[in-house]
């Protein structure tokens, strides 16, 4: 028993030792998976984008909205001077949160007298807004108490014949019930259609490559670019279909408001599925197993789309060099896009320069694997 068992273990050896290209993969991707999640799973809501429009403009309300940036909780995006262009900052993604300070508020507070500023949250993204909100209410109370206490030194140590209140009137927009649902929902479209169509192209050509029939293919006529779209078109029709499917289990099931252009949605999810099944046919140009091409497809587009895509974390809390590489992510794009829609009700104009990202990206897959198969030929 003993040498029949060592036989097959020396020969299962061997067939690993052959292909080192797959052995180097599977060895390396444990250390890769670390970084990624490492560095991609953070909890920690920080550098939260804050625009203030301050109408009382006195030393008061400075003093007030240094507290917010010295928390290191909170980022300055800016000051605005009226509701219109605070509006559009969060309609553009600019902006996370608006703190406006009303006329009078200095003279409040120096009186003794109560205070209300307001907070106006970008609600897309769930997490977000409910951490914005419990830190705005944390700072408010730590400055509510600061300011009773000078109150009361001012009186000569007599306390107020009313309780001073600092109070703020939060209002959340585009999510006002802070739903869950109807911020993950949009950002499924994008991971689910990042999961299954670039594994499925992936296999495409690689899986010709172990039967050996793409040989058959380099001594063909057939050019590497018409090779390569022939390839794209059939799984992008059914990554078209997929998405049409989530779609509507999202909307009509878990009743997901969507406030924008259909239209506008579709043209971006074509483009998307694009670069999905692009990033996929690369991979296959790249591979020469399907063990490999499979492992590569779940590293490179699954786990970017969960940790490096906004859907699960913000991108602005995560590391510099991090953030470089989201940017640089479909995905990324694509969920901005779906939530935008979905539940802001923006149109063309506004989604444009994240289409035109995809569709440069989708090209340059293309290009790039009609090179390889250029090369493969030469």
């Amino acid at each position: 028993m003993f040498n029949r068992t060592f036989s097959v273990l020396r020969k299962e050896t061997r067939e690993i030792l052959r292909d080192p290209y797959t052995l180097s993969i599977a060895l390396l991707l444990p250390l890769v998976m670390l970084f990624l999640f490492a560095y991609g799973v953070n909890t920690d809501v920080r550098n939260i984008q804050l625009v203030v429009l301050d109408f009382d403009q006195s030393a008061a309300s400075r003093d007030y909205i240094q507290a917010f940036f010295s928390s290191g909780y909170f980022d300055s995006a800016g000051t605005v001077r009226n509701y219109e262009q605070a509006g559009e900052m969060l309609d553009s993604d600019t902006a996370d949160a608006i703190l406006v300070i009303p006329p009078g508020f200095a003279r409040a507070l120096s009186n003794g007298e109560q205070a209300e500023v307001q907070t106006l949250l970008d609600g897309s993204y769930t997490p977000s807004a409910q951490v914005a909100e419990s830190y705005i209410e944390a700072i408010n109370a730590a400055y509510n108490g600061k300011i009773i206490a000078q109150y009361i030194e001012s009186q000569s140590g007599q306390s107020p014949d009313q309780y001073i209140s600092l109070q703020v009137q939060s209002r959340v927009l585009y999510n006002p019930g802070l739903k869950s649902v109807n911020a993950i929902v949009p950002g499924l479209f994008g991971v689910i259609l990042m999961a299954l169509p670039p594994l499925l192209s992936a296999l495409a050509i690689v899986r010709e490559k172990e039967n050996g029939s793409i040989q058959q293919v380099f001594v063909s006529p057939i050019r590497p670019l018409e090779l390569v779209v022939g390839k794209l078109i059939p799984y992008t029709v059914i990554a078209f279909l997929e998405m049409i499917i989530v779609f509507a289990g999202g909307t009509l099931w878990f009743g997901v408001p969507f406030r924008g252009s259909l239209v506008v949605f579709l043209a971006a999810s074509i483009l998307y599925v694009l670069c999905t099944v692009g990033i996929g046919l690369l991979i296959s140009t790249l591979t020469r197993s399907q063990v490999t091409a499979g492992l590569l497809a779940i590293v490179l587009t699954v786990m970017p789309a969960m940790l490096f895509s906004g859907f699960i974390f913000p991108i602005h809390t995560m590391p510099a060099p991090m953030q470089v590489y989201a940017n640089a992510f479909p995905t990324r794009y694509f969920i901005d896009i779906s939530r935008a829609l979905a539940l802001k009700g923006q149109g063309f104009s506004d989604v444009a320069p994240a289409m035109g990202f995809m569709a440069a990206y989708a090209a340059g897959l293309i290009l790039l694997s009609a090179l390889r198969f250029t090369k493969r030929i030469g």
